[in-house]
């Protein structure tokens, strides 16, 4: 038996949504603040357009920068919000229904399948990487991964639950490995 207050596996997934909600929230504040200083100035150079290959201007005016015709940072906002506030109220020890549970792996699922088609945006469409949007991407995988772990921790074997942080620092090195390569010119003139 748990003591009252100690940290099961409900309260580290609380805190899990809690951090990724916030960073996932921040970097999307950020480039919507970004966004509405290139609509107002167009001469203006958004705070992430480091080089050639870094930057995240050109993404944001993009038709993939506004999918559903509005900028896709307004979904961050929005989403990231609910994640966070829903895990500050597990850690401070509320209990959510169990179909909240899976509409936030829903949710998250719908999540992780487009950051993965932004991935493939970035990388093969648009020719750039955005620091905040890959902010984004690696929060929302490691939230995707973990609610799932939690939500369906009974039907996981357990090869999974003892080597779930391999697993994801797998699918972040495949990620990785991608961007390298498609940038590997670029990468190596700056040797």
């Amino acid at each position: 038996m748990r003591a009252p207050g100690a940290a099961g596996p409900g309260r580290r997934v609380g805190w899990l949504m809690t951090v990724t909600g916030l960073i996932g929230w921040l970097a999307s504040l950020r480039l919507t603040i970004d966004d509405w200083r290139v609509l107002r100035d167009p001469a203006y150079h958004p705070s992430c357009d480091i080089n050639p290959v870094i930057g995240c201007g050109t993404a944001m005016a993009s038709p993939q920068g506004n999918l559903l015709g509005f900028p896709n940072m307004l979904l961050g906002l929005a989403a990231f919000a609910v994640v966070a506030a829903l895990g500050v109220a597990v850690v401070t020890g509320s209990r959510l229904h169990r179909a909240l549970w899976l509409a936030l792996n829903a949710g998250a699922l719908a999540g992780v399948v487009f950051v993965h088609w932004l991935i493939w945006q970035s990388l093969y469409s648009l020719n750039r990487l955005c620091p905040y949007c890959a902010l984004v991407w690696v929060v929302t995988i490691a939230l995707f991964w973990y609610l799932t772990l939690f939500n369906f921790r009974d039907r996981v074997g357990a090869v999974v639950r003892e080597s779930h942080w391999l697993i994801l620092a797998g699918w972040y090195g495949v990620i990785v490995v991608l961007v390298g390569t498609r940038f590997w010119t670029y990468w190596s003139s700056l040797l």
